[in-house]
């Protein structure tokens, strides 16, 4: 699969303008972009921390799954995201290896990435997040 580095760790909240406030006002951080992801129904913020990014995600609408998320768990920790060559080839590497996939092709993602999920169900509970700059 050539994972090379956690891309980033996404994190589910009610209130992004709020979230970074508290990113950047209590723990120092700096909110470095704030994009919308319309096709996602999601509003993210990022943060560099080392080399790893932190993603906030905001709802945009409460059908989207982010929204969905937040009313069945709350806010919280969402996905672990890793960075991959090639999203397509890792989610098809995945799938042969018995991986359960929610997107068998990638798509478009924040800051114009190439983005997959793996399954909660295949991944002991953690949802899991392919990316790639393709």
């Amino acid at each position: 699969m050539n994972i090379s580095h956690i891309e980033h760790l996404g994190i589910a909240v009610e209130n992004l303008e709020e979230s970074i406030k508290y990113y950047e006002g209590v723990l120092g951080l700096k909110c470095y972009a704030v994009e919308e992801v319309v096709d996602q129904k999601v509003k993210t913020a990022f943060f560099m921390v080392g080399s790893t990014k932190i993603e906030l995600l905001e709802s945009t609408s409460p059908d989207g799954p982010i929204g969905k998320f937040i009313e069945k768990k709350g806010p919280g920790m969402h996905h672990l995201a890793f960075a991959v060559k090639d999203t397509d080839e890792a989610l098809k590497t995945a799938e042969e290896r018995g991986v359960q996939l929610i997107d068998k092709v990638s798509r478009k993602g924040a800051e114009g990435l190439s983005i997959g999920f793996l399954h909660p169900k295949s991944t002991h509970g953690v949802l899991t997040e392919l990316c790639s700059k393709k």
